[in-house]
């Protein structure tokens, strides 16, 4: 099935640069202390300092699901040559539950543009199994579609980031 050209995913090149088209199957709510997620909103880093509460939604606590949040845009829009940066990394996650209950793997890692405004992009996966994924060596040039393959993730179930840059940066959105 084609995704409407006006899937904010898709407009935030979200879809095509980091993830494959897919269809949303279990519903993703992040929220930073008192503010949700919402897919190309703005946060200032001084908003995301410390890790989000996340929920997930599915309807089964037998189902496990694996949360990635990447910066493709790091260290710059312009040169994103450590595209992906992985800034955190949560398996295990019950369905009807939220990254408390899961397996931090990979510690948060808040984030810090200094140039140019980021995308920070939450994708939310279904597992195989319990214990069936595993932290990678490395945070820079992280690649979602790569490792979705490596575990057998499949497609994304859901997914929703946000713009960030630098406290002062001047605000606009990304053209």
């Amino acid at each position: 099935m084609r995704r409407a050209t006006r899937d904010p995913l898709v407009v935030g090149r979200v879809v095509g640069e980091v993830l494959d088209p897919f269809n949303r199957s279990v519903n993703l709510r992040v929220r930073f202390t008192n503010r949700d997620v919402f897919n190309g909103c703005e946060f200032r880093p001084s908003e995301v300092v410390n890790q989000p509460r996340v929920e997930v939604g599915g309807d089964d606590l037998r189902t496990f699901y694996t949360l990635v949040m990447v910066d493709p845009d790091a260290p710059s829009p312009s040169n994103p040559h450590l595209r992906e940066y992985l800034h955190w990394l949560v398996t295990d996650i019950p369905g009807t539950t939220g990254t408390s209950y899961g397996q931090e793997v990979v510690c948060y890692e808040n984030p810090r543009p200094s140039v140019g405004i980021h995308r920070f992009i939450f994708v939310l996966f279904r597992q195989m199994g319990r214990q069936t994924v595993y932290a990678p060596g490395w945070r820079q040039n992280f690649n979602t579609r790569d490792f979705a393959e490596v575990y057998n993730l499949g497609l994304p179930v859901a997914s929703v980031y946000f713009n960030c840059q630098r406290e002062g940066g001047s605000g606009g959105r990304r053209s």
